[in-house]
């Protein structure tokens, strides 16, 4: 790999990826692959802390992993592989469970979110799978790690863990910084604009899967919450609007004072309209090439094949440095 800082990334395989997940993080990952090394991966190790059926998830994982590259992950450039085919992510995490202080995992507050949404299935594995991603982001010793808003806590306190392990054993991990994209971390949801966009939404309006053709992507923008002002400006207070400028920035390049003049004495069903076309029309080229790549089998199992042996070469490196220094008897 060349000499530049690294970043490290993953998603989880929960189905078609929302537009909050693509505004808020995988689009931001295709141009860093010009300034970084690029590790990234289809977390599905992380995904079954909830109860998946097999089938489903083995799709999933196939559809996400494929999805990364139609939104421009280049598996040449990049490093793209999927968590399970690296098991030095699982035996790095118990390293690190051994380093991390059961009042950390016990503040993690998507723990609490998620016990709360399955109580009926609070296991081991929803507890402990910060440390887990821990293990993700540490067996490659990533500089930079994009996360959003909400995961924030979760990189704090793998740099905890890293700080921890440092002191016990002799300085060895980077302490992973974040990167943070301004403009359009957080995408609201389209019927409640004060919530995180979310495929689990009970109304299917609120979200926008970045798969769903162009009729429903409009269909969902224009019955989008606004508000009885019929202005389209950005200010405290305008929840609805707000959200939906801030995509209509992403997808057009326009800032908001732009859009606020290219709306002015237009009512919010122009805008709306508007916005609608602009999120369709950019993610067209996402949906081709994800329906192309989807139907050839042989290629992705050979990108996935050849991701997971490049990040194993790196991570079985680091896996048997942390045993030496933990007091491991070496075997080899």
């Amino acid at each position: 790999m060349e000499d530049k800082k690294l970043i490290f990334s993953a998603i989880q395989p929960t189905g078609t990826f929302t537009l909050g997940n693509y505004i808020g993080a995988v689009r931001n990952w295709a141009p860093l692959q010009n300034d970084y090394n690029c590790i990234y991966c289809v977390a599905d190790m992380h995904a079954i802390t909830v109860k998946q059926e097999p089938a489903k998830l083995r799709q999933n994982i196939l559809n996400s992993y494929a999805l990364l590259m139609a939104c421009g992950i280049d598996p040449e450039k990049s490093i793209l592989f999927i968590q399970s085919h690296a098991p030095t992510h699982a035996e790095l995490n118990w390293i690190l469970c051994c380093n991390t202080q059961y009042g950390e995992l016990s503040r993690m507050t998507q723990f609490k979110d998620k016990s709360q949404k399955h109580p009926d299935d609070i296991n081991a594995g929803l507890f402990t799978y910060p440390s887990l991603m821990a293990a993700d982001i540490l067996a490659y010793n990533a500089d930079l790690v994009p996360v959003g808003v909400d995961q924030k806590q979760h990189l704090e306190l793998s740099r905890n863990i890293a700080q921890r392990f440092n002191q016990r054993y002799g300085d060895f991990f980077t302490l992973p910084e974040p990167y943070i994209i301004d403009v359009g971390a957080k995408v609201m949801s389209l019927q409640d604009p004060t919530k995180k966009m979310s495929k689990s939404d009970e109304n299917p309006n609120a979200c926008i899967l970045i798969l769903d053709g162009k009729d429903t992507i409009v269909r969902k923008f224009k019955r989008a919450v606004t508000d009885s002002e019929a202005e389209v400006c950005f200010r405290e207070g305008k929840d609805g609007i707000n959200n939906l400028m801030t995509i209509y920035s992403v997808v057009t390049g326009k800032d908001f004072a732009s859009i606020e003049a290219e709306f002015a004495g237009k009512g919010y069903g122009d805008f709306k309209l508007a916005v609608g076309e602009a999120v369709a029309d950019h993610l067209e080229p996402v949906r081709t090439e994800f329906a192309r790549l989807i139907a050839d089998k042989a290629y992705l199992k050979k990108c996935y094949t050849e991701g997971a042996e490049r990040a194993m070469r790196i991570s079985t490196r680091t896996v048997a440095k942390v045993y030496h220094k933990v007091g491991f008897v070496d075997l080899k």
